[in-house]
């Protein structure tokens, strides 16, 4: 099983994987439609929206959580929040 380099999520399943491709290293959550990974203001702005979403909380007080979550990850080690 493979983990997201991006947002960190468990690869399990053919779908989770962008066009059903199993050497990408980043999940279907994290590709442009094309099957490329989104870029980290991309990938920061749509952690901000799931946060939002699911946490009930402003798009500002998302906005610093959600850096934090992505600088912990492989993809976005050499990028600034």
């Amino acid at each position: 099983m493979k983990t997201c380099i991006a947002c960190g999520m468990p690869m399990t399943k053919l779908s989770d994987y962008p066009l059903e491709d199993e050497s990408k290293a980043y999940c279907v959550y994290c590709a442009r439609p094309d099957g490329s990974m989104q870029s980290y203001p991309e990938k920061l702005e749509n952690t901000v929206e799931f946060l939002v979403r699911t946490q009930g909380i402003d798009r500002e007080a998302a906005r610093e959580p959600a850096a934090r979550t992505l600088a912990k990850l492989p993809a976005w080690q050499e990028q600034t929040p």
